[in-house]
């Protein structure tokens, strides 16, 4: 069965929810008898294929124990799961917008990401993610939490069945000194042996060109087997999930023309090789 809305706050509700049965080991059956609801209803409302009332999502997080911030926050995504677009724009929505990611990502079949000043986070190395969070003066502890969730991310480029990834990258991103030059080297070499997977295309878009509108900033889009694309973009205290398809297309538009811009995937890694120097 297809979601009911696919929208990316309804499918981060349904993670949210099914995260906080598990996280306190409460069984779907025991826990639909007590909400009163058929077992395959509360499965449903966990998959994303049916939408609770945010009534419903109150009574579930009431029988759970979830309180405070986290019972608002949860809410709150209840209140817009219809929503084409969700913008996730404060400290508290951290969380919800990661799960998100997961979800995105864990269920997509294709992404195609622009990173015009960065390595794109599916495909940077442990010394690089660690470099970045240094000088971002994250606390050490925060810092080691998020390097384990970002390399856990990573896992849906080599499962069984992999994502496909296609990677477009801007050639300034690879001039930027991230760490030093040793952590660069082995970053380029990284991003060369990875573009040698079946499922993984990585390109360099030139830099020195002039004005295009891949300079605006980077963009994420998700595809998927069964539901329309969701484009994720990122800002300084804020992300945007964008299920709209008027977004969806423009973001669909600034890929395209970067993929002619892009040098081939051969001229790429003779790039990357002459940078890895």
């Amino acid at each position: 069965m297809k979601p009911t809305s696919s929208s990316p706050a309804a499918r981060t509700l349904a993670a949210a929810l099914r995260e906080e049965r598990e996280a306190r080991k409460v069984g779907l059956r025991r826990l639909a008898d007590r909400l009163g609801v058929l077992p395959q209803v509360l499965s449903l409302w966990e998959k994303g294929q049916r939408l609770p009332s945010v009534e419903d999502v109150s009574a579930i997080l009431a029988l759970l124990g979830v309180t405070g911030e986290k019972r608002d926050r949860i809410r709150t995504l209840a209140r817009h799961a219809r929503e084409p677009n969700w913008l996730a724009s404060s400290n508290a929505d951290i969380s919800h917008a990661l799960t998100a990611l997961l979800t995105f990502e864990g269920t997509a079949t294709t992404i195609t990401t622009w990173s015009p000043l960065l390595i794109p986070g599916l495909l940077q190395t442990p010394d690089y993610i660690r470099a970045i969070m240094n000088a971002s003066s994250v606390p050490v502890e925060e810092a080691d939490k998020r390097l384990r969730i970002r390399l856990k991310r990573q896992e849906v480029l080599a499962r069984p069945e992999p994502v496909r990834l296609s990677a477009l990258i801007g050639e300034r991103a690879l001039q930027e000194p991230i760490g030093g030059a040793d952590i660069m080297s082995d970053q380029v070499d990284h991003l060369l042996a990875m573009g040698r997977r079946n499922n993984i295309s990585v390109r360099i878009v030139p830099a020195g060109n002039g004005y295009h509108a891949g300079l605006l900033g980077p963009f994420e889009i998700y595809d998927f087997a069964d539901t329309p694309p969701i484009t994720f973009v990122e800002h300084v205290q804020s992300s945007a999930f964008l299920h709209e398809g008027t977004q969806t297309v423009a973001h669909q538009r600034v890929a395209k023309m970067l993929g002619e811009r892009a040098l081939s995937e051969a001229a790429s890694r003779d790039l990357l090789e002459e940078a890895a120097h």
